[in-house]
């Protein structure tokens, strides 16, 4: 790993192809980047990353994402954050001075390895705002990027942006599920895209599958020095002590195949006991997703008959649609919605997953709107 520069202070950061060096970033890159750029801008807050990584401050605060609950801060030790950027690069085989595109919010751990990367192995970062659209945005078209699904999935409804996603040589998609519709759609990509298994506490990802290609696999393959392992609650444990020195016990239930690939069945907080019978949300939604003709998302709500039932949360669509009606028959009969819920918008976190526990607040609170009988 020499091709690395793991001391900070000799490190300098290339953006759209202008180097800087420590000096200017942990001093007036701020300050003239506002003046540049506006003081709202992303490239501000690029600017504002920098001169915190180069402060004395070993560590820097990063957010979960709240997918599951209320963000939280985290610190975290800039070295380590530095061996996560060294093993997805030397994975990837990125090299000094390609491009690497940052399209997701500094705020949370993917944003801000996407320039770390770019700091430790020399790439050219290309900074676009966060959009839905960033192929539409971005200039030249990059080496690397690290998009979210919902990014992925709009950049494929136009013939132009979709040519450019397919020119990215190393694309990886993380912070949500893929569906198996995206999937099917990246199939046929000439160069490398691959989902990723990670989450704040382990900076960025520590495991990647195949999205297209002849390696193309549902299963997930951890890094060289990273050990999983299944808890006796069948839920993944992470033992990856280059990011993180602790033992992880994630509330993703997994199973494993013969080689050490694990892939995900969903999460134990996803876990929804109506009636003594354990269903899965993240199955339901995936029986529902071919059926139904809108957005939608699979909570649950507290019952007095079955302890916890299972709640629909429909966008914009009638609650009494015979396409609705319809697509729950075909559910195994415990797997079955009691109640579907309308609502403007489908709650997501500030990294486009589904905000889990902002849609159980609403099935709660929610009159109740049966489907079917009991």
């Amino acid at each position: 790993m020499d091709m690395f520069i793991t001391d900070i202070k000799q490190q300098t950061i290339t953006i759209d192809g202008t180097v800087y060096d420590a000096d200017y970033c942990a001093g007036e890159m701020l300050a003239d980047f506002r003046r540049r750029y506006g003081t709202d801008s992303f490239y501000a807050e690029v600017a504002e990353f920098l001169a915190e990584w180069f402060n004395d401050d070993d560590r820097l605060t990063v957010h979960t994402s709240g997918s599951t609950g209320a963000p939280k801060p985290l610190r975290v030790e800039k070295h380590r954050m530095m061996n996560s950027a060294m093993l997805t690069v030397d994975f990837l085989g990125l090299r000094h001075g390609d491009s690497a595109m940052l399209c997701m919010p500094l705020k949370y751990i993917a944003g801000k390895m996407v320039v770390v990367r770019s700091l430790v192995a020399g790439l050219n970062l290309l900074p676009v705002t966060p959009c839905g659209h960033p192929m539409q945005a971005i200039g030249e078209i990059p080496v690397f990027s690290a998009m979210i699904p919902m990014q992925v999935f709009n950049s494929l409804q136009t013939d132009e942006e979709r040519k450019r996603l397919m020119d990215v040589r190393h694309l990886i998609i993380g912070g949500g599920a893929i569906d198996e519709a995206l999937g099917k759609a990246l199939k046929s990509f000439p160069h490398a895209v691959w989902s990723t298994y990670g989450m704040t506490e382990t900076l960025s990802h520590i495991a990647l599958r195949r999205l297209n290609g002849e390696e193309a696999s549902e299963w997930y393959t951890p890094f060289s020095n990273v050990d999983v392992r299944l808890t006796p609650d069948h839920t993944l444990a992470i033992h990856a002590p280059l990011v993180n020195p602790e033992l992880l016990i994630t509330n993703d239930i997994v199973e494993f195949n013969a080689r050490g690939q694990f892939r995900i069945l969903g999460r134990k907080d996803n876990t929804v006991n109506t009636g003594g019978v354990k269903v899965q949300i993240e199955q339901v939604e995936a029986s529902l997703r071919p059926l139904l003709p809108c957005p939608f998302m699979v909570t649950s709500a507290p019952d007095a008959k079955f302890g916890e039932r299972i709640v629909l949360l429909v966008e914009n669509f009638a609650p009494d649609s015979p396409a609705i009606q319809q697509a729950v028959e075909t559910l195994p009969a415990y797997w079955r919605p009691k109640q579907t819920v309308c609502i403007t918008r489908l709650p997501q976190t500030g990294t486009g997953k589904p905000d889990r526990a902002t849609a159980k607040k609403i099935a709660a609170s929610a009159p109740q709107n049966p489907i079917g009988k009991d």
